[in-house]
């Protein structure tokens, strides 16, 4: 999948599935690159619930919803993934209550919204891998490391240490 320019649409996709959704959870809000105005993304609206206990999310709910859960990326969460008929894809990374004010996605989507010179770094960067690489792995391996290095700076900025690098 390739990126996209910045879609005015995502916005409100984001506030709409929030609402579908908030009476499942604790929280709820739309995270990631379709979150943030003027940047490109790929089309998927990434968001993030908290609930206090993962064994009590109700699948039953969701999968009505249209979301069905996925492999998770990283332990201790939950994903699912929609896909809507207009191509729209929705990703849901559920999370317990007690995480909800540390998570790099959230902290780094308010970091990209009130620091613009971040946000249009970050969309260079992108732009700029996307160029050179395509698609694929060494897109991917370019982006984390400026996600890893704009992660570092939000958790600092909100008074957080950095996160330790992982080795892959």
């Amino acid at each position: 999948m390739t990126i996209a320019e910045p879609d005015p649409r995502w916005a409100e996709l984001g506030a709409q599935a929030c609402v579908t959704l908030a009476p499942l959870f604790t929280a709820i809000e739309h995270i990631g690159d379709t979150a943030v105005p003027g940047l490109p993304a790929k089309p998927l609206i990434d968001l993030m619930a908290a609930t206090d206990d993962l064994d009590d999310v109700n699948d039953d709910a969701l999968e009505t919803l249209g979301y069905r859960i996925q492999p998770a990326e990283t332990p201790g969460q939950l994903l699912y993934r929609r896909e809507d008929y207009d191509s729209t894809a929705y990703r849901l990374h559920v999370v317990t209550t007690d995480t909800w004010n540390t998570r790099g996605e959230r902290l780094l989507r308010d970091y990209l919204l009130a620091h613009p010179e971040a946000r249009d770094r970050y969309a260079t960067g992108k732009r700029d891998l996307m160029r050179r690489f395509g698609p694929g792995e060494a897109y991917t391996r370019g982006k984390a490391e400026l996600l890893r290095e704009l992660t570092d700076a939000a958790r600092v900025a909100a008074g957080l240490p950095p996160l330790p690098v992982r080795d892959e």
